[in-house]
């Protein structure tokens, strides 16, 4: 019974150590955040669309900006923190002075919708690359902020002579419902930006974002070539895979989810309806092997679906994660050479 007893308070005590340990760590995380969120107070990207400006946009059509203000990274100390070094920008960001960053808000019937635009300093005319991020629920500063971000980590393409777009989604977030309408009416956008080739229109989108690239590519012929990384193109597996992506997500987010839960899940899963994708659009597929968050065997089934019916596609993989960590330079090139090439 001693030998028990012992052993019952050894477990209790690792259990309390683990317990400390893990809250602390969770403490931390959301700490950080607080952090993270506090930084970008009085900031540029701290302003939240009111009232008055949706009786400001009754005139509006879809695409049209309502304001567009540029974005000094300087001013922003998350951002400016991650890309400078003691006031200097590091050297895998030194091609950041040559590109203007603006927020804007522009018309998605029937809402008013945050983006973000990055666009070469020099004169010219350049091709449109509409960024599709990931992620879900993402509102006001946060959302903008993780789009500048996204935008920063692959700004080599502005440097090399593209515009890229990218929207923070409406914050009635659908997961891939009218929100999609947010992507679509950024091609109209594209028409007030002075330096925009309309003419060629690229996507990224990566995770969540893959899935709002296909939608995309289903819906317009406006597109000449799109790049999907990790995408979804099944949702009936990825819930089977990770059970809270159904609860914490599909349910909460998706319009009828509970009376509609197949019809919606294959609304959003092109593996259903590749072939109503558009065929005058080149496609690349990247995903990792060792992805946690999307398995990477839809990449491969998707890849077949296309193959069948001679899409033009290619698909690549990678031995890295969700988000091709320590890949970012392998990446940057790949995305230069495929829009160099395709767009």
């Amino acid at each position: 019974m001693k030998i028990i007893k012992l052993i019952s308070i050894g477990i209790g005590v690792l259990f309390l150590i683990a317990s400390l340990f893990f809250g602390v760590k969770i403490g931390q995380r959301f700490y950080k955040a607080y952090q993270f969120k506090n930084s970008l107070n009085d900031t540029v990207l701290d302003y939240d669309i009111t009232p008055e400006d949706y009786k400001k946009s009754e005139t509006l059509k879809n695409g049209q900006i309502l304001s567009k203000k540029i974005i000094n990274i300087k001013d922003i100390p998350a951002v400016w923190k991650k890309v400078s070094n003691e006031g200097v920008l590091k050297t895998e960001y030194q091609h950041l002075e040559s590109i203007d960053f603006y927020t804007i808000i522009y018309k998605s019937a029937p809402k008013l919708v945050n983006a973000i635009i990055a666009t070469p300093k020099k004169e010219g005319q350049f091709p449109v690359i509409l960024f599709n991020r990931g992620g879900n629920k993402e509102e006001g500063k946060l959302a903008k902020a993780k789009v500048l971000f996204s935008l920063i980590g692959i700004s080599r393409l502005v440097d090399e002579g593209n515009i890229l777009m990218a929207s923070c989604y409406r914050e009635e977030d659908e997961f891939g419902g009218d929100d999609i309408n947010d992507v679509l009416n950024l091609t109209e956008t594209a028409k007030e930006i002075q330096k925009a080739d309309i003419k060629h229109i690229g996507l990224i989108g990566w995770s969540r974002g893959g899935m709002m690239t296909y939608l995309a590519l289903k819906k317009s012929n406006a597109f000449t070539t799109a790049v999907v990384g990790n995408g979804p193109t099944d949702m009936f597996s990825l819930i089977k895979e990770r059970p809270e992506m159904e609860t914490k997500v599909c349910a909460k987010l998706i319009p009828n989810y509970e009376i509609n839960k197949e019809e919606e899940l294959k609304k959003r899963s092109a593996i259903f309806w590749a072939d109503e994708l558009n065929k005058n659009t080149s496609l690349l597929l990247l995903c990792g092997s060792n992805d946690k968050r999307v398995n990477p065997q839809q990449a491969r089934n998707m890849a077949s679906k296309l193959k069948a019916i001679s899409y033009d596609y290619k698909i690549m993989e990678f031995d890295t994660d969700h988000n091709f960590s320590n890949k970012s330079e392998e990446l940057n090139q790949l995305l230069i050479q495929w829009f160099k090439n395709r767009i």
